[in-house]
């Protein structure tokens, strides 16, 4: 096996089979770009998007990736706010994976403003009325501190690193990498709860409709509790998937434990949270509107009953379930069903406040109306997916990202 331009003298694969997964997933990455060239010089004509449905599928793409992103900012914040050291041996990959997450959802923005040139609009001729303008602001803040939070690492590359200038700097930064990991978590508190409180102020989609607590509605508390709750199960899904794919142990246990002991607890307590939101919205705030409670579900399989089941249950109650008891954590097949799971749900929630939103009539006339996505919102939708694996790679292959690496694994 070649060795990686990084420190410690660890191994990786050789260079020929780097740079045909490289090319794999390039090809696909192109694949995405081609359709947001389409977009970009056709027109909003290229997806589905109609009078019933004004959102395509990668709105819902981008809210899922803001949610899962939220381990970078809650690790950061449990790391250098709290006083956890012992996440320090996995924060560096929640940096990177935030970082892949809110990059994507930027250029998700950028596809769906349509006319990427005038993205600036946002900032100079900011509508101060609407929420979604703090959200861009806030999502532009925080990605500027992942991306500063990213640097470090980038300097800390075995050749880099050899520069006194950049090894002096990348030092300095992390010492005032706490100041970072502040700013992050009050930054995605605000636009983590803007976006759930964005559907939640509409009169006219009750299913999303939600009263308030001061002036905000009480989904701007549950975004944001979701995201940091699930999003570290994002991060130990993707460890688990990179130590797979390695062949490689990456991070000790007692991190991997504490992480998901954390995010056990974050899972059961939103959970609780959630289940009496849905328990008040379904017999207070609904029959207020007119509503009865099975009138948001339909028996078509995209819209019944079971996703609300399948979104508090099976992927609320059964990770939290795992997590918070020792056995579930030490076993690595119940750890990584746990976090699948937890992704799965957050995804769901977010598929829910997006697309069952818009579909559910609200007329007397209306009726139920289903969504087939366009290849191009499928291409830009998958685009992210790519271009994270092979950041991944890149990463994984030329920096420094697991400080126990070595130890775990000492080469023969």
């Amino acid at each position: 096996m070649d060795s990686a331009l990084m420190s410690r003298g660890v191994k990786r694969c050789p260079t020929w089979q780097f740079i045909l997964w490289l090319c794999l997933f390039g090809g696909v990455l192109l694949w995405g770009v081609y359709a947001i060239l389409l977009i970009w010089l056709k027109g909003l004509n290229q997806t589905n998007m109609n009078d019933n449905y004004g959102f395509a599928l990668w709105i819902w793409a981008d809210l899922g990736v803001i949610a899962l992103g939220g381990g970078a900012f809650f690790t950061g914040f449990l790391k250098y706010v709290v006083g956890k050291d012992d996440l320090k041996n996995i924060i560096n990959y929640a940096v990177i994976i935030g970082f892949i997450c809110y990059s994507s959802a930027l250029l998700i923005l950028a596809i769906d403003v349509g006319q990427p040139l005038r993205s600036w609009f946002i900032f100079w001729h900011a509508n101060v009325h609407s929420m979604l303008t703090e959200v861009a602001f806030c999502l532009s803040c925080y990605f500027a501190v992942l991306t500063i939070e990213f640097i470090p690492l980038i300097l800390e590359n075995r050749q880099i690193d050899k520069v006194p200038f950049f090894h002096n700097l990348s030092h300095n930064m992390h010492k005032v990498m706490a100041v970072f990991a502040a700013t992050g978590a009050f930054l995605s508190f605000f636009h983590q709860g803007s976006l759930g409180g964005t559907p939640s102020v509409l009169f006219g989609r009750p299913f999303s409709y939600r009263e308030g607590l001061l002036i905000w509605p009480w989904t701007f508390f549950l975004f944001t509790w979701s995201a940091a709750a699930y999003g570290p199960c994002f991060t130990l899904f993707v460890t688990r998937i990179t130590e797979k794919v390695t062949k490689k142990k990456l991070v000790k246990q007692n991190t991997i434990d504490l992480l998901a002991k954390i995010s056990g607890w974050m899972i059961a307590t939103y959970i609780i949270a959630k289940i009496i939101d849905t328990w008040y919205w379904a017999t207070v705030t609904a029959p207020s509107k007119g509503f009865a409670f099975m009138d948001f579900y339909s028996n078509n399989p995209l819209y019944g009953i079971w996703i609300l089941v399948l979104e508090i249950v099976v992927c609320g109650i059964v990770p939290a379930i795992i997590l918070l008891t020792p056995k579930g954590r030490n076993n690595s097949v119940a750890l990584f069903i746990a976090v699948t799971l937890g992704c799965i749900g957050v995804l769901l929630n977010r598929w829910v406040m997006v697309l069952q939103v818009v579909a559910m009539p609200v007329m007397t006339f209306d009726k139920w109306v289903m969504y087939i996505p366009s290849w191009q919102e499928v291409a830009t939708t998958i685009l992210p997916v790519a271009y994270g694996i092979i950041v991944l790679m890149i990463t994984y292959r030329y920096l420094p990202i697991f400080p126990q690496e070595q130890e775990l694994n000492p080469n023969p």
